[in-house]
């Protein structure tokens, strides 16, 4: 008996074990199986998820290359009002999904344009995602300053942008961005001797010549310097100054043909209205303030007599075209003009200049208010110029330079003494907030100290992407500048 309750004993507790052992084991897998579901389900549901982003990065990339071919075509070829849904299909021509753009075309005075893109799955809807991208033209005024030609920036030039120019660059100052050349070596004309860098400095200890090593001064070129890079297609960026003209003929802009003197004075004020003068006079100039380098075009630049001809309101398309010599000078309010000098046909004895002596200013600094001043020749700060004086705008000089003429400080001759240019041939501060663009050489100063002591040179960042009316474009290729996804 005893042994017969042993053995029933032990079969029951092996029955238990059992019980115990496979009920763990029937947890375990269904666990397991659960758990090769939902990571089986998670893996297929993020492979469909990457699926619709992709789909939706092919939106995005699709409408950037139709902006290649038609870059003002905001309705996606269709003419009418979006959203437009487009089929995404695999290389066997199945159909996998399908994304669909919802475009904001750039706002007036921008190149920017937005562009919400929603990818969406076809075996499964309910999944999709969306991206919004940023597509826009670059401007030409993606430096601070632009040349055709060697640059010097002589001590006391401070510029807080970036500067390139197609010649070399000599920089004496303090540049708080990157400063480019498209040369490796050049001949710097101001200085004697064997070739120097592309970008060089002369603020002591002076670069070493090539095929030194180029030294770091980030005590002048806080950025670094660059060189060489690829040069700027000046010409084929420089406005088409016909076209503007045609442009301020018609409906929304102002066009006014020669003075019949000796040019046009622009005053801009804060109520979107500007007064123009006939200029009939300029300052004349002293026996002994003359042209002593010899400079083409040499003259005061600066007003003495006017007479008013009207108010105008400021054009709705922001282009005032001026078939003469152009005097510019106050303030905006929310205004965005382009104003061009020039005569046609282009003949370089007859290529209009403009002049800006006293201040030309914002009243907002948050690309609201933009102003372009684009001259057919020069680009001129006068003899009789404000001692310390600001310019806010994108100034181009399409044939000729921006800067001031060389006006001679006073000086003695054995027993005799001459005035020169004085009280106006040294001059404190221009700050100039933009951008420059020239064709030939800038400057403000010389280096025998005359000419403005101080000169800030500040880039409007604004400019890039919402330029002024009808600024000159650096291509017609639209680069994406923002890319997030939203869902």
């Amino acid at each position: 008996m005893k042994k017969a309750y042993l053995k029933n004993n032990n079969q029951g507790l092996i029955l238990i074990n059992s019980i115990v052992f496979g009920t763990i084991a029937t947890i375990l897998i269904v666990g397991l199986t659960s758990w090769f579901v939902v990571t089986i389900k998670g893996a297929q549901d993020l492979e469909k998820r990457e699926l619709a982003f992709h789909i939706a990065e092919s939106g995005a990339e699709y409408y950037r290359w139709h902006l290649a071919h038609d870059n003002d075509d905001y309705q996606d070829g269709t003419g009418e009002e979006g959203p437009y849904v487009h089929d995404f299909l695999d290389k066997d021509g199945n159909k996998l999904g399908e994304f669909s753009l919802d475009i904001t075309p750039p706002p007036s005075g921008s190149t920017i344009v937005t562009v919400e893109v929603t990818g969406t799955l076809e075996e499964d809807p309910s999944i999709s995602r969306t991206i919004r991208t940023q597509l826009a033209i670059p401007s030409f005024a993606k430096f601070a300053f632009a040349a055709d030609a060697d640059m010097r920036f002589g001590e006391g030039t401070e510029v807080f942008g970036p500067i390139h120019s197609n010649g070399g660059v000599r920089f004496d100052g303090l540049a708080h961005n990157v400063v480019s050349s498209a040369r490796d070596t050049y001949d710097d004309p101001d200085h004697g001797g064997d070739n120097e860098f592309g970008v060089h400095t002369h603020v002591s200890p002076a670069d070493p010549n090539p095929p030194s090593s180029v030294p770091s001064r980030p005590d002048v070129f806080e950025a670094g310097r660059e060189f060489p890079l690829p040069a700027i297609d000046f010409e084929g960026i420089i406005s088409d100054l016909a076209s503007i003209k045609t442009e301020a003929q018609g409906p929304g802009g102002h066009y006014f043909a020669a003075s019949g003197s000796l040019g046009y004075h622009i005053v801009l004020k804060t109520n979107d209205t500007f007064d123009l003068y006939r200029v009939t006079s300029l300052a004349s100039p002293s026996s002994s303030c003359n042209n002593a380098l010899g400079q083409s075009g040499w003259g005061t630049w600066s007003i003495n007599n006017q007479t008013l001809i009207d108010n105008y309101d400021n054009p709705s398309n922001g282009l005032i075209f001026l078939e003469d010599h152009v005097w510019v000078d106050g303030q905006i309010d929310s205004a965005r003009l382009t104003i061009v000098a020039g005569r046609f046909p282009d003949t370089p004895s007859e290529r209009r200049s403009i002049t800006i002596n006293t201040d030309l200013l914002y009243t907002n600094y948050d690309g609201s208010d933009v102003i372009a001043i684009i001259a057919q020749d020069n680009i001129n700060i006068g003899l009789v110029s404000d001692d310390d004086f600001r310019i806010d705008a994108a100034m181009i000089a399409q044939n000729g330079r921006v800067g001031r003429y060389y006006y001679r400080k006073p000086f003695n001759y054995y027993w005799w003494s001459y005035p020169g240019c004085s009280p106006y041939h040294e001059r404190d501060t221009v700050t100039l907030y933009g951008m420059i663009g020239t064709k030939n050489r800038y400057g403000f100063a010389y280096t025998d100290n005359t000419g403005y002591e101080t000169r800030n040179l500040i880039y409007d960042a604004n400019l890039l992407y919402s330029p002024p009316p009808n600024f000159p474009l650096t291509s017609d290729q639209y680069e994406t500048i923002s890319w997030e996804e939203i869902e």
